[in-house]
Formats: structure tokens, sequence, C-alpha cells
């Protein structure tokens, strides 16, 4: 079953339609970073629904992102195909170094840390996923991204190397959507911002940010992950749905 052609950027009540049909032909989801805040929160929504979810973290099964034997050997042991795979991984802080407020502050460390975490995991996990999406039917490979990484909403500059990271991860989902769509036509990858969510992830930084739990940002998520159509493939939204500037 395809998700109908009219499933597109509609009206709310549109909105909520596709994505019930879209959450009704989805059978098996993949969630990597499935012990985080995000991760677990979305995991066990879609459990709820009925969906057969299969979840790889450090934590729990070794699995480093930054290692590409270790994602291939994570990837190469499971069976497909998935119609959502999802990289719920990622940190604002690594090592103690936290987001640089001034130029100074920058350093190669940290830049490189923030690379291999933000941006080089995922695309990893990418490289590795393509064999794991069905060739024919809707699929979604989505990666969690940040508003921060977008350069043209950019207006407060500082954290330089987490937004570098993010920005350098939604060239690899566009640039990856692009050869994923030759091979798997109703393929859809896409980077997401998910808000400002409750965890010990973004605990120091929420100030007087609006912020949701876990739970409030899985459903807000799977719910724009469900109304996604082909066309909106290699874009970035956030957890509203709306398009966020690169």
């Amino acid at each position: 079953m395809k998700t109908p052609k009219f499933c597109g950027r509609g009206g709310t009540g549109l909105k909520r339609l596709c994505t019930r049909l879209a959450d009704a032909v989805m059978d098996k989801a993949l969630i990597i970073g499935a012990s985080g805040g995000i991760g677990r929160a979305v995991s066990e929504a879609l459990s709820a629904r009925g969906v057969a979810v299969t979840g790889l973290s450090r934590s729990d099964d070794g699995l480093d992102v930054r290692d590409e034997a270790s994602v291939g050997s994570a990837l190469g042991r499971l069976a497909g195909p998935y119609d959502l795979i999802l990289v719920a991984t990622g940190a604002l802080e690594i090592d103690g170094a936290r987001p640089e407020k001034a130029l100074r502050q920058v350093t190669p460390a940290a830049m490189m840390d923030q690379f291999a975490l933000n941006c080089i995991g995922p695309s990893l996990v990418l490289k590795h996923a393509v064999g794991l999406l069905p060739r024919d039917g809707r699929c979604v490979f989505a990666a969690l991204s940040a508003r921060v990484g977008s350069i043209g909403d950019n207006g407060f500059g500082g954290w330089y190397s987490y937004r570098t990271a993010k920005a350098a991860l939604n060239q690899m989902i566009h640039t990856g959507s692009i050869e994923l769509g030759r091979s798997h036509r109703e393929a859809i990858c896409v980077a997401l911002h998910p808000g400002t969510v409750q965890t010990p992830f973004t605990e120091k930084y929420l100030g007087r940010h609006p912020s949701v739990p876990p739970e409030e940002a899985a459903q807000n998520l799977l719910s724009v992950i469900g109304d996604l159509t082909v066309e909106d493939s290699g874009q970035f939204f956030d957890w509203q749905g709306a398009r966020v500037p690169w």
C-alpha cells in the first residue's frame, strides 16, 4: 500500500489522516540511539502502535556510530526491510567541552569530536542502512539534526563546533537523498529538528526556551514522519513539519 498522493503539506485534518494512513502500513522500524531520551520515547511510541521495533545503542549494544566497523557489523546482522530508520544519536557536550560562545574557545579536538558524533556517525549509518530499506514502497530514513545547524536561520552566532557539525550532517542527508532516490524511488531521506526536549542532553541549556518531554517530542516527530512524501526527500523539517532553511 502506498501513501496516497493527497498526503502533502495540507490542512490539519488532512495531515492527521495522512499520518494515520502512514502509521497503518509501517511494520518495522530501526532506531539508532534507542537508549537516549528521544530514541527511547520514539521506540516506545512505535511499539504501542504495533510496529516491530529494533533498537540499537552504544550503552545497550556496544554500537559506536563513529566507528565504521561497529556500524557495519551491527547493521549487517539485521534483516530488513525497515519502513523507518531513525538516527537519534548525538551530543551537545563531548568530554566536557561545552558549546563555544566565542571564536577564541574553538579547539581542533572539540570540533573533531562534534563532527565524529554528529555528522560522521549518522553518515555511516546511512551508508550501511541502504540495504535495509525496501526497493519498492514508501520508507523513511531520518536523522535528528538541530535548528542551530541552519546557516540561513543563524542570527545569534556561537556554538561553532556543534552548529558546523549539524550543518554538515544536513548536507550529507540532502546529498544522500539524491543517490538514494535513484535506487529507492519511494524512499524519503530527511533531517529533523525535534525542538528543545527535556533530556540530559539539554538540561544545562533549557533556560527560557520552551521545551517538551521526550514522549511529546516522539509523537511530534512521528506525526511529521507520517506526513512526509517523496517530494519532501532531501529536506530539513522541524517538529511541526515546517521546512527549516539550510
